[in-house]
């Protein structure tokens, strides 16, 4: 028989809601994997491969000696890739979250996420003195959705450089820029840690894997993040880069590893003093049905439930008072309750 243990979760700022990871694991089927982490069923995969089917797909798994492990490989050619056969003045290969993503991937206003991936650049990379993007926190939704919130771009220069672009409104600044130099031929660590809102907090650290010096860093503890009209805001990976000085480039791969997205609190401490004494799951324990005591009438209007890795596994958008678990397996889930699309409580729900 099944024991239901239901537990209440005291928060704080440090709390860790939950983890999504997309690691490379060689199958062969990396479209797949991807799309299985970031959108189920969907497509966060943008690729140069209705121009260049002959080539095949431009995302695949290449074992990694130095990390010993399965990476992903993206792989654009100066000709004749463009972007998806809509835009033909440049070429991208990324991979996103978007609105078909699980909530947990996507970043709303007071919430603090914490982004990881590793990354490396070949040593004879060649870039544009347009652009060459491989990272973006875009935000989505409003009038100033076209322009990225942050962008790391590679550009060429002397020496070349690597930059981390800022972008309060529609006019993009370079916040740091260093040489790309010491950045090439090595796995890259990269850490960003964005605090969403308008008065909001952004850290980005790049170190080298293989000694952890510090190559790359920047913090700001009172910044804008966040647009008017913002539905959410969604980061990107890959190659995006300019065709208008073709002749700098060359065809290109740049490797990315063990990505993360994590949250590490959604909560402002009034809606914790507000509402999450006031909302109690029971009774304790439970074989299939979970009931939902509210102390305050309406004080959340959807709720979702994610298990130990992460993964949205119940997304209710009313407000019932029944949550029916009988179909989990047994582990740790975090139930999130929601009011207008803001977290509001988190409880939490061992079944074992």
């Amino acid at each position: 028989m099944k024991k239901i243990t239901i537990i209440i979760l005291v928060l704080s700022y440090k709390l860790c809601v939950c983890q999504v990871l997309l690691d490379a694991n060689g199958q062969g089927n990396t479209y797949e994997e991807i799309t299985q982490v970031l959108a189920p069923g969907y497509n966060p995969v943008e690729v140069p491969d209705c121009n260049h089917s002959i080539f095949g797909r431009h995302i695949d798994e290449i074992f990694d000696t130095s990390l010993n492990v399965y990476v992903f490989r993206f792989i654009l050619h100066t000709t004749p890739d463009n972007d998806r056969c809509l835009n033909f003045d440049r070429q991208r290969n990324e991979i996103k979250s978007y609105d078909k993503s699980p909530d947990n991937l996507l970043g709303i206003e007071n919430e603090i996420v914490e982004y990881k991936w590793k990354f490396k650049l070949d040593i004879g990379l060649q870039v544009s003195s347009n652009f060459t993007h491989i990272h973006q926190l875009k935000s989505v939704g409003g009038s100033l959705a076209s322009m990225p919130m942050y962008t790391l771009t590679l550009r060429k220069s002397n020496p070349d450089r690597i930059e981390l672009r800022y972008a309060e409104t529609d006019t993009q600044i370079t916040l740091k820029q260093t040489d790309l130099t010491p950045l090439k031929g090595v796995w890259i660590q990269a850490i960003e840690t964005i605090k969403y809102g308008t008065n909001g907090t952004y850290k980005i650290v790049l170190k080298k894997v293989s000694d952890d010096t510090e190559l790359f860093s920047y913090t700001n503890n009172s910044i804008i993040n966040w647009r008017t009209g913002a539905d959410f805001v969604r980061p990107k990976w890959g190659i995006y880069r300019s065709l208008k000085n073709s002749s700098d480039l060359r065809d290109e791969e740049v490797l990315f590893a063990n990505f993360s997205i994590e949250e590490l609190s959604t909560l402002s401490n009034n809606n914790e003093q507000m509402f999450d004494d006031k909302i109690q799951l029971f009774p304790n324990p439970s074989k299939n049905l979970v009931k939902i005591k509210e102390g305050i009438s309406d004080s959340y209007t959807s709720l979702k439930i994610y298990n130990n890795l992460g993964q949205e596994v119940l997304h209710q958008k009313s407000n019932l008072k029944i949550i029916d678990i009988s179909e989990f397996t047994l582990g740790v889930y975090q139930v999130i309750f929601q009011k207008n699309k803001k977290n509001i409580a988190i409880k939490k729900l061992v079944i074992d």
